[in-house]
């Protein structure tokens, strides 16, 4: 990568004086070298690329993602142009730096420096971080730099691997992180770790959660059942953002983005989302057994938070009776117990068969009968919610979720894509999950926002493409698929 370097090191100070995760424009806001921090420690270094894949995973990608998945509608500026996929590499500049500059380099320094100190649990630590950016990456460009990246006096242009490589490459890494974390050698970051304080064990979880993911964007639905079965185990072993209230230091980025510093430059208007969980609209998805008002509310609101109606629009809502998902201060999910649950059902259907994948789809809906994701703010008063247990003869022909006399595993497929659609509002999971099912007759049916084809990948960073020999010539299209959804 020859792009320009930027550091984590006054983001890190403004942590331990405020107390955890940042908001993007801190993030930009870098400008001291950090790669060659011959006197910062791996814990320091550890909290930044923390930070980085914060900016990865909840920043402009997730944004973009969402446009292009139903969930925001591009109303202002250029994003008006993203959501019609009016898009160029330049975009993605800034994204591709904190992937590659923000953590794939500063996790290489972590584990460099852990190693020799033989700290294990750093190291494993550090290996999940680098799988989830590089993962990510994977996921939304295909080819990319992988065993040459972060190496840039020995490997001035990395080639870009094929990303069939990449995935198998990124299980190998999440392998060796587990056996890290296993191993019960090293001394805890403590809370130089941002997200778990050092728990070996909530890291594991969600390193078996992360391979199961990967396992599902390659169609390998055994392994990722099987992985799956490793993975979070609660909603408490979540691996999330906590956010928090403070100005520009710790907001929830779609808070910041959408309610303070672009206003009017998205909405959920044209969106497909709301559409599917607002109990008032044609397309509804509830029905007997699932009554999906509580969570349409907590995900869109069509009131601003001074009274005024606006178009139906991601819950930003900050107040202590009203925080929706997007609140300055809700969590943002990064790899979640619901993620995990989700992927028990579809791989287990997908694996072992309607039973398996029936009875993982009512445990899922059992924890959203108990609220699930929601805000407490959402889990009372006139929000109503109601998940109960589907039965066989719900997806037989002729059943609630089976009008058309299809084959009882396609129902039921049908509903798991759907209820992965709704819960990964917000998230590059969505993207994903859409790209992945294109082909299947019981897809979620997404109408394009302009013309008649539908985004397959994000455009490569033009700053990378201007300063590496090896990256792809000619750059891919919007529309070109990634090699996994072939």
């Amino acid at each position: 990568m020859k792009t320009k370097r930027r550091t984590f090191t006054r983001l890190v100070s403004l942590i331990v004086v405020a107390g955890l995760v940042s908001c993007e424009s801190l993030v930009d806001n870098m400008n001291t070298d950090l790669n060659n921090p011959t006197d910062a420690s791996a814990s320091l270094i550890l909290t930044g690329a923390e930070l980085g894949n914060v900016s990865v995973q909840e920043g402009h990608l997730a944004r973009v993602a969402a446009m292009w998945s139903g969930y925001f509608t591009g109303t202002d500026r250029q994003y008006k142009d993203i959501y019609s996929y009016n898009v160029t590499g330049a975009s993605f500049n800034d994204v591709w730096q904190f992937v590659y500059q923000g953590v794939a380099e500063q996790t290489k320094l972590v584990i460099s420096k852990s190693e020799a100190t033989n700290n294990r649990l750093v190291q494993g630590i550090a290996k999940i971080l680098r799988a989830n950016a590089l993962g990510t990456a994977a996921a939304c460009w295909g080819d990319i730099p992988f065993s040459e990246a972060s190496d840039i006096t020995k490997f001035p242009n990395p080639a870009f691997e094929p990303q069939a490589t990449v995935y198998g490459k990124l299980q190998a890494l999440l392998d060796e992180a587990i056996a890290d974390l296993e191993s019960g050698i090293g001394t805890s970051p403590g809370v130089a770790d941002i997200f778990f304080q050092g728990d070996a064990g909530k890291w594991k979880e969600a390193a078996y959660t992360l391979k199961s993911r990967f396992y599902m964007e390659t169609k390998e639905y055994d392994l990722a059942y099987a992985a799956a079965g490793k993975g979070i185990t609660s909603a408490a072993r979540s691996w999330v953002v906590t956010h928090g209230t403070t100005l520009n230091v710790n907001e929830n980025l779609m808070y910041a983005f959408i309610a303070r510093s672009r206003v009017g430059d998205v909405n959920s208007s044209l969106a497909l989302a709301p559409k599917l969980l607002n109990p008032a609209s044609p397309t509804y998805r509830g029905n007997a057994k699932t009554n999906e008002t509580a969570r349409y509310n907590y995900h869109f609101i069509t009131v601003s938070a001074t009274g005024t109606a606006i178009p139906v629009s991601p819950n930003t809502n900050s107040t202590a009776v009203s925080r929706g998902l997007f609140g300055q201060s809700t969590s943002y999910p990064l790899v979640t117990y619901s993620e995990n649950m989700l992927t028990l059902a579809e791989a287990g259907l997908r694996s072992e068969g309607v039973t398996a994948g029936l009875e993982k789809l009512n445990a899922y809906r059992a924890y959203l009968n108990t609220g699930g994701d929601l805000d407490p703010t959402y889990k009372t008063g006139t929000y109503a919610y109601l998940y109960e247990p589907y039965t066989a003869a719900d997806i037989a022909p002729g059943g609630m979720l089976n009008k058309d006399g299809e084959a009882p595993e396609q129902a039921l497929l049908r509903e798991i894509l759907m209820e992965r659609y709704i819960t990964f509002n917000g998230q590059i999971l969505g993207f994903n999950d859409l790209r992945r099912t294109r082909k299947e007759a019981v897809a979620v049916q997404l109408p394009p926002s302009a013309g008649s084809v539908l985004p397959e990948r994000m455009i490569y960073s033009e700053a990378e493409v201007n300063s590496n020999t090896s990256a792809p010539k000619p750059v891919p299209g919007v529309f070109v698929k990634t090699p996994v959804n072939l």
